[in-house]
């Protein structure tokens, strides 16, 4: 196995100041990566923008039309928390292609890792929760369509259950889905993942990784997937702002080396995004980010 990485310069695209989305992070973590020394330039893919028809294999096609040309009604648009702008929609479908490109990636390589993507609360038909379309499921149905996959599985570790990919895969039996989610937390209204794990609020490390060992392995056995996608929020950490969980920057570490390393022995493909995080601090932020990237190179060194 060895380690590539997804970025692309318009993964950051221009929002209101004092917006909470920390759009900054995605070319700060690739920065980063860079100077730690996690990867080389040579790592790094550079996704192309998904066509519409991959779009589709998803989202229904007025929707998709209605975002793209900056149609959408206020309230669709208030309902995903990010004004509509032409850069913004760009910065969207690259996000998308960055995850196609991960998932394939992963398969010649054993580890890929994007350094976006994790938009897990969009629907077939809107956008939810700063989520526009559901990276994830765009990636599961191209690489299915594709006849490279026909089994895939879903660990969403993001702190918000990944209500839009349980809905979109819950007739799909192609696709296993997996979330492991603050209960409390955002949404309100759940929908059902083939496993949910709804935990309390406050939980710490060693709470957290007890609660994800008992589940893995047994995971993996039962649904033998040909690919695995990754979703690496970090806004499980006890100091981010939307999370309401208790993890330590080790204890986010671990759970990615727990995760990846249990994919690894299997010789799983993993396909990984870096979904949620919302800490005020940037710095401590992309940081957190990275541990995702980190764990991966030390499982492949």
């Amino acid at each position: 196995m060895d380690l590539a990485i997804v970025y692309h310069p318009d993964y950051v695209a221009p929002l209101p100041e004092q917006h909470r989305f920390p759009m900054q992070k995605f070319r700060l973590l690739k920065d980063l990566l860079l100077k730690d020394g996690i990867i080389t330039p040579g790592q790094i893919f550079t996704p192309q923008l998904p066509d519409r028809v991959q779009l589709e294999l998803v989202h229904n096609p007025a929707y998709v039309e209605g975002y793209c040309e900056g149609t959408l009604e206020y309230q669709a648009q208030r309902r995903i928390g990010l004004p509509w702008s032409a850069p913004l929609a760009y910065r969207t479908r690259i996000a998308i292609g960055g995850t196609i490109l991960t998932a394939q990636l992963s398969l010649e390589h054993g580890f890929a890792c994007n350094t976006a993507g994790g938009t897990h609360h969009a629907f077939p038909d809107y956008g939810s929760g700063f989520c526009i379309f559901n990276d994830l499921a765009i990636a599961a149905k191209v690489l299915l369509e594709s006849g490279k996959v026909s089994k895939i599985l879903i660990i969403d570790c993001d702190v918000h259950q990944g209500d839009g990919t349980a809905f979109i895969f819950r007739n799909d039996p192609r696709v296993f889905t997996f979330s492991m989610h603050c209960g409390i937390n955002f949404p309100s209204h759940k929908q059902q993942s083939d496993l949910d794990v709804s935990l309390p609020e406050g939980l710490d490390d060693d709470g957290y990784l007890q609660i994800l060992a008992s589940h893995l392995d047994d995971l993996l056995t039962e649904v033998k997937p040909d690919l695995v996608l990754y979703d690496a929020g970090v806004d499980v950490h006890i100091s981010d702002r939307l999370g309401k969980l208790a993890l330590s920057d080790r204890g986010i570490y671990r759970r990615d080396r727990m995760v990846l390393s249990a994919c690894a022995t299997n010789r799983y493909p993993v396909a990984c995004v870096i979904g949620g995080g919302y800490s005020k601090n940037m710095q401590e932020l992309v940081y957190r980010h990275s541990l995702l990237h980190r764990a991966a190179k030390d499982i492949v060194d």
